[in-house]
């Protein structure tokens, strides 16, 4: 690690401390030509995971785009930011916890729409308006019948 002052390669670790989450470990040094401190940072090198799109093209996991889909989709409800950004935490561990390197955007799509189904039956049905590219009205009609239906069932 080079000194960001004097850029020599020699320095001694003088304290570690692991974050709160655990997933970082903050490490002071000292530089032993200088002798002044600086901090590092170490984190575990993540290989992001890949979302196949219907035409085949090949997309980094977006956090940020799902969570502006779910806030449109939740847009008046009543549905805090910190459960959006659970919803989000979570479905990111799922696709981790999965193994895969590429996930075709169908699953995630799915995977979105189940939770979301869970959480709130017209978010669901907004976001379902979208992803599913209702053309009219009957598709909603369609959809809104399928839900019922599943309730009574249930």
């Amino acid at each position: 690690m080079k000194c960001p002052f004097c850029t020599e390669v020699d320095n001694k670790v003088i304290d570690s401390r692991l974050s709160k989450d655990g997933n970082v470990i903050r490490r002071r040094r000292e530089c032993l030509v200088c002798s002044r401190r600086f901090t590092t940072y170490e984190h575990i090198e993540e290989i992001p995971i890949m979302i196949v799109k219907k035409d085949g093209r090949r997309e980094v996991f977006n956090r940020e785009k799902v969570y502006t889909g779910l806030k449109k989709a939740c847009e008046k409800r009543d549905i805090s930011i910190n459960v959006i950004e659970d919803f989000i935490d979570n479905l990111e561990r799922d696709l981790k916890e999965t193994g895969e390197k590429e996930i075709p955007a169908h699953k995630l799509g799915e995977k979105i729409m189940e939770k979301l189904h869970e959480l709130d039956d017209v978010a669901y049905v907004r976001f379902a308006s979208v992803y599913r590219e209702f053309k009219d009205v009957n598709d909603f009609v369609s959809e809104l019948k399928s839900l019922l239906s599943n309730e009574k069932s249930s």
